[in-house]
């Protein structure tokens, strides 16, 4: 039998999952079937509504050896596991004559612990276990939460947080799970043959397609322990958001409430010695920490630096002294032993990595209203790590809405720890970009109005100018807008602006749960959703409840933002421009996001408003326009005025 063509398995996939042959999924499956059999890297851009998860699939299923999928968003694993490969497996497998497997596999305090659900949690005063369902009241939000989590673990076959529903709050969810360090291990635990991070591992190494996310990806590549199995090709959804991910997960923090944890969990498990060095050790770092102020530490501070030497050697001992002691007296004494070990190796970890001040390393203050100051470092870049370990042993597919920034892909694929396209070099990655472009037709659908009559916003300070504007343009639009703004301050001053000033009902995020918000915006279309960063990328309303997208200004990093503003300096002091690079990079990247939340599907129309003179009038203005969707762009207010009024009016004729 002749193997089946690429366009015949695409067909077949498509039309199983109920969807539309697009010109640009098959270009872009066509792009992917290369790159996985030259051995080669290729970042894809395809707009919203071009289907590229199959557009990916179909080709990495055709291939036949071990595919990861990692994405940022929990809805598309979801989507992925749940909708569109149980549909594609279904449809490829007459043509291919194999059923490929796959599995969800994610970190290990995602799942339930058993031991932690049967055995009790390790409690920090005193020795031993105790029985959180017990010490909760059944009436209070935890023990009610707790209790639904005991019933679940009879019958649900993953023990996936995700698979909960409704959910449970992370502090009923920190009572039944563990992170890998803290975890015994398959081989001593009492429930380790029924352990459901270990049954999901087991389902991943036999799988021909493991989806995975972010985290996880970069779990892997950072701390050297495998935990993916061995896989030919890497693809990488949601690509725009693996840098800020990676970072994440190379970032370490110390706060004395952390410390002070540790020192209650291993005083009991070592002798006094080691345990009061500890606690004397904490004590230090708590009235250091006490005096921090928020920002940079160019130099660590002298009395930081003997603080965290203090602590570093303190809890290098009580690591010894953990592995030399045995308590019987300890009720279930390898759990405890391993959760106090785990506190105190993070300590002991971070604790060095600052005081051994590498250049590569960021340091800083932070000053949080609830849990008070600490103290945080992080890596300058990624992007060494990132070609070193994503790219040497895989082909690599890195896909999104938004990787072209400013007319070509070198921005996202220096941040990845790429070359320019097309530079040779015996160990240099090579990489092609293509754009598949969109399914949508940007120009008649969709207008950019910038309001360039504005006054240029300032660092802070209110916006009268601006919020007059939102609420004419809110006025002309009969409701339907998603605001987008730089900061929840601004979100909030502007929510409570607007219900003052009209009769359309106003959501703020943060006043309900994110799903809650925009069920309630979709199902009302003179509602408006006003919030900050999570909507720029998280909201997909197609339809006449959004027909209006508000950015109050350009989303540049905060110019004390210690990371970004390093990070900047860093490209200046190497003959590179670190505005660019860097902070219109940041911005570019969260506008063509936020701008696509307009179009969501073919018939959908609206406006991107702007209310930031700056993007038409400075010098980097075109580059971040050249970023968005090809709306039609206008600087008239007027004009926007009176589409946005003649779609509202069409949506009412229809009904909507």
């Amino acid at each position: 039998m002749t193997k089946p063509s690429l366009p015949e398995l695409l067909h077949a996939a498509v039309t199983a999952v109920g969807g539309t042959e697009r010109p640009g999924q098959a270009a872009m499956a066509e792009a992917v079937a290369e790159a996985v059999d030259d051995h080669s890297h290729l970042l894809v851009q395809a707009g919203t509504g071009t289907g590229k998860s199959l557009g990916y699939l179909v080709p990495a299923l055709a291939h036949g050896e071990r595919v990861v999928v990692a994405t940022a968003t929990l809805a598309l694993q979801r989507q992925l596991v749940e909708r569109d490969l149980p549909r594609t497996v279904d449809a490829l497998h007459p043509l291919l004559r194999r059923r490929p497997q796959f599995a969800m596999l994610k970190g290990r305090s995602n799942y339930l612990c058993l031991h932690r659900l049967h055995e009790g949690v390790p409690q920090d005063e005193e020795e031993g276990l105790f029985d959180q369902f017990e010490a909760a009241a059944p009436s209070s939000k935890l023990g009610q939460d707790l209790l639904r989590l005991r019933d679940w673990s009879d019958e649900t076959e993953s023990g996936d947080r995700d698979d909960l529903t409704p959910g449970v709050s992370d502090r009923a969810w920190a009572q039944v799970s563990v992170s890998s360090r803290e975890c015994l291990g398959a081989s001593k635990c009492a429930y380790g043959a029924e352990c459901f991070a270990e049954l999901a591992r087991e389902r991943a190494k036999l799988a021909e397609v493991v989806v995975t996310n972010h985290a996880l990806l970069a779990i892997d590549a950072i701390e050297g322990a495998p935990v993916l199995p061995q896989h030919e090709v890497l693809i990488v959804d949601e690509a725009h958001e693996l840098v800020s991910r990676v970072t994440g997960v190379a970032t370490g923090e110390l706060t004395p409430g952390q410390v002070n944890r540790a020192v209650r969990r291993a005083a009991k498990l070592v002798n006094e010695k080691a345990a009061d060095a500890l606690q004397t050790a904490s004590e230090g770092f708590e009235r250091v920490m006490e005096l921090a102020l928020p920002g940079r530490l160019e130099e660590v501070p002298e009395d930081l630096g003997y603080a965290l030497l203090a602590l570093r050697d303190a809890a290098r001992t009580v690591i010894s002294a953990l592995g030399a002691t045995r308590d019987k007296s300890v009720q279930d004494e390898d759990a405890v032993r391993k959760q106090a070990l785990a506190s105190v190796e993070t300590i002991h970890g971070v604790a060095e990595r600052i005081t051994q001040g590498s250049e590569y390393d960021v340091v800083w203050y932070e000053r949080h209203d609830r849990f008070g100051a600490s103290v945080r470092v992080a890596p300058l870049s990624v992007s060494g790590l990132l070609r070193e370990k994503l790219f040497a042993e895989r082909s690599v597919v890195l896909t999104s809405a938004t990787l072209k920034l400013g007319g070509d892909f070198n921005g996202v694929g220096a941040s990845l720890g790429l070359a320019p396209e097309g530079t040779a070099g015996d160990d240099i990655p090579q990489w092609k970009g293509l754009d598949v472009g969109s399914p949508f037709d940007y120009p008649k659908q969709g207008i950019l109005y910038v309001a360039r009559h504005l006054a240029t916003p300032g660092r802070e300070g209110s916006r009268t100018d601006m919020l007059d504007e939102l609420a004419e343009l809110v006025e002309a639009a009969g409701g339907r807008t998603l605001g987008l703004f730089s900061s929840m301050r601004a979100a909030q001053a502007a929510a409570e602006e607007l219900r003052g000033r009209l009769e359309k009902p106003i959501l703020l995020q943060g006043e309900e749960t994110l799903g809650e918000l925009i069920k309630n915006f979709a199902a009302d279309p003179e509602t408006c959703l006003f919030g900050t960063l999570s909507l720029w990328q998280g909201v997909d309303v197609p339809g006449a409840s959004c027909q209006l997208v508000v950015m109050d200004r350009i989303p540049f990093p905060r110019p004390d933002d210690p990371l970004m503003s390093a990070r900047q300096r860093a490209v200046e002091t190497a003959g590179g421009n670190g505005f660019m690079a860097v902070a219109a990079t940041h911005a570019a990247l969260l506008m063509a996001q936020g701008a696509g939340r307009l179009v969501r599907a073919t018939g959908d129309k609206g406006v991107v408003a702007v209310l930031d003179p700056r993007l038409a009038n400075a010098r980097y203005g075109s580059y971040l326009r050249a970023s968005l969707p090809d709306f039609w762009y206008t600087t008239d207010r007027n004009q926007a005025r009176r589409s946005l009024a003649a779609i509202d009016a069409a949506a009412k004729a229809e009904g909507k």
